[in-house]
């Protein structure tokens, strides 16, 4: 559970349907693996959260939403001060959103919608929550996903060297190197990239990268010092790859959590 915030209910129960809660979170903060009957969604307003589940972890800086189905085993991290906002979307509901967990974007309507849902004002009139979340799945439905997912590895010798890099995202090694250390071949290992988490092992390495650097950047660190502390041997390479998978620039997305904090409710 979130400790309590300013808000009445920061972690809904399945009974108060679509009713959700707010808090600000402290840098680092986390949530314990845990599963929900129905689906939830959960929105950093400021910061940046991550989503765990055994599939793999969704990361959701300000500009994303973060969507859990129905009995998913998950487990949420924070990153920056965080205003983190969760939802409750009621079982009958859920049909209408994708069948695992995603990351989407987050337009002005939805945004403000995800708020209000989650703030502490009174329902104006009967049935007004109801027919808000209405609003914001039919805004899901029709906003592509942008899943900045990270897939994880079951095979035992594809998980030693994803392991290998979890612990130091930085390492410089190459596959054959990795694979020399987990005890297994260089060859058989890009295969297991491709077949087990559909992605190469630079690719899978560089999306690994990019989570560690949202977390630093939204923590405060400057783009260089993240470029540095996350693998990259000079900050262009970095902003460039930042950009190509999360759509803008490392100094775009803090200025962006610099704006979204300078408005926050407080």
């Amino acid at each position: 559970m979130m400790p309590k915030s300013r808000h009445a209910s920061p972690e809904p129960s399945e009974s108060q349907d679509m009713h959700g809660g707010a808090a600000w979170l402290p840098h680092g903060y986390s949530v314990a693996p845990h599963v929900h009957e129905a689906g939830q969604l959960v929105y950093a307003a400021t910061g940046t959260v991550t989503t765990t589940t055994t599939r793999g972890t969704w990361v959701a800086p300000a500009n994303r939403v973060t969507w859990t189905p129905p009995g998913f085993a998950h487990a949420h991290r924070f990153y920056g001060r965080t205003d983190a906002r969760l939802l409750t979307v009621p079982i009958e509901l859920c049909g209408e959103l994708l069948e695992h967990p995603s990351v989407f974007a987050v337009g002005p309507l939805l945004r403000e919608g995800l708020l209000a849902l989650t703030g502490d004002r009174p329902e104006p009139r009967p049935g007004a929550h109801r027919r808000l979340l209405a609003v914001v799945i039919d805004e899901l439905s029709d906003t592509p996903e942008l899943s900045l997912h990270l897939p994880e590895a079951t095979d035992d010798r594809l998980r030693a060297v994803t392991d290998l890099l979890h612990a130091d995202p930085a390492r410089p090694a190459t596959l054959a190197e990795l694979g020399r250390v987990a005890g297994a071949g260089e060859r058989t290992l890009s295969r297991l990239f491709h077949s087990e988490l559909g992605m190469g092992f630079h690719r899978w390495r560089t999306i690994l990268r990019i989570h560690h650097a949202l977390a630093h950047l939204a923590d405060g660190m400057s783009v260089t010092d993240t470029a540095m502390a996350c693998g990259w041997s000079n900050p262009s390479s970095f902003i460039d790859a930042f950009h190509e998978v999360v759509g803008q620039t490392p100094g775009s997305y803090q200025a962006d959590l610099r704006d979204s904090r300078a408005t926050a409710v407080p």
